[in-house]
């Protein structure tokens, strides 16, 4: 194994070198320090013939949030359960045993969490690579509580255009509400990325629109994914089945602008437009939270396990995913599906090839 992957480990090296000095970089919104941290991480896994492993843990202090979107599928709890949230330091543990790379802080709100400062803190002294999920109503007042960091990273919800926007969440004005924490956060030299999903009835054109906007508002890249179809969620009618996923998502990248700038493996967008075909790797996103180690994914509540070493044993993987689970039917998220991409870029030299290729695409 290390006589094949000693070589490939040079050339994903060279390539983010040469990323500095290209016309590549403004499409690959991720620095090349983070890059070469993942890429360094993924190929050490293969060199072990570590068949499973995290790429992002998905550390969910709560399940609170301060909006009541009819997408949502995790704040229908009882208030009991709402009232509950993970200490610093059950965070910083769960995070210590993953070892993932990177850390995707969701929720309810991220922000309403009353020790979300030192949390960040904490795991910005462990170097990890943070995305803070966040509707961004409570950003502008809190901003003086983080630091600019290149391990912090604001990821704000925002689900389009105005309109869009607010009719997803459910409420006016959260829009213009995200769009000045964009900016004061942006100002403040911050790490910001929109964070956007789609549902059935979203137009093209209002995303390509949106694109335009988040780009000339500075952020350093965009997320964009289908939704997921949770049972709890208010709004059924709306969830993408797999077929509509392509069909939305190739008209909205194809022909994408070269000023558009994605925080997300070039292979997973062309996953979505149909171009590629992945198995989903839940273990690429393994989830915290209150209620321990989320089996098998964010999207799913299969049981819990009480230490993540039980969750990586114990998990059924094999069950899961398109063909092996009604659940997961028409589900093309990322984080059953980025990490898949991921993997298949560093692989092998194919691999990396058609990353290299989707990239100049």
């Amino acid at each position: 194994m290390s006589v094949f992957f000693s070589p490939l480990k040079r050339n994903v090296l060279e390539l983010l070198d040469n990323f500095e000095q290209s016309d590549m970089t403004p499409v690959m919104a991720v620095p090349v320090s983070q890059m070469w941290r993942v890429a360094s991480y993924v190929l050490t896994q293969k060199i072990k013939r570590n068949k499973r492993y995290p790429l992002v843990l998905m550390l969910e202090p709560l399940f609170r949030c301060n909006l009541e979107c009819a997408g949502c599928g995790k704040i229908q709890y009882p208030p009991e359960v709402l009232k509950k949230r993970l200490s610093p330091e059950e965070c910083f543990r769960a995070v210590d045993e993953c070892g993932a790379p990177m850390v995707s802080i969701p929720g309810g709100e991220p922000l309403v969490h009353p020790e979300m400062a030192e949390i960040v803190e904490g795991l910005v002294a462990r170097k990890k690579y943070i995305y803070l999920c966040t509707n961004a109503i409570l950003l502008k007042r809190k901003i003086d509580l983080f630091k600019p960091s290149k391990y912090l990273t604001f990821s704000i919800h925002l689900d389009g255009i105005k309109e869009d926007h607010d009719h997803a969440v459910c409420r006016e004005g959260v829009y213009d509400q995200a769009v000045e924490g964009i900016k004061e956060a942006v100002k403040r030299g911050f790490r910001v990325t929109t964070n956007t999903t789609l549902f059935e009835g979203a137009k093209p054109e209002n995303v390509r629109k949106f694109f335009d906007i988040a780009t000339e508002l500075g952020v350093e890249g965009m997320m964009v994914s289908p939704g997921y179809s949770y049972e709890k969620a208010p709004d059924q009618q709306h969830f993408l089945k797999r077929s509509r996923t392509h069909e939305l998502f190739g008209n909205i990248l194809r022909n994408a602008k070269r000023s558009w700038k994605f925080n997300q493996s070039p292979l997973f967008l062309k996953f979505l437009q149909g171009e590629v075909n992945y198995q989903c790797t839940p273990w690429g996103n393994p989830t915290y939270n209150i209620f321990g180690w989320q089996k098998p994914c964010y999207l799913l509540q299969e049981g819990y396990a009480k230490t993540f070493k039980e969750l990586m044993e114990t998990t059924e993987w094999d069950h899961y995913g398109t063909g092996r689970h009604e659940k997961c039917a028409d589900c093309m998220v990322h984080c059953g599906y980025e990490a898949s991409a991921v993997d298949d870029t560093f692989s092998s030299f194919q691999g990396l090839a058609r990353t290299i290729k989707a990239m100049a695409s």
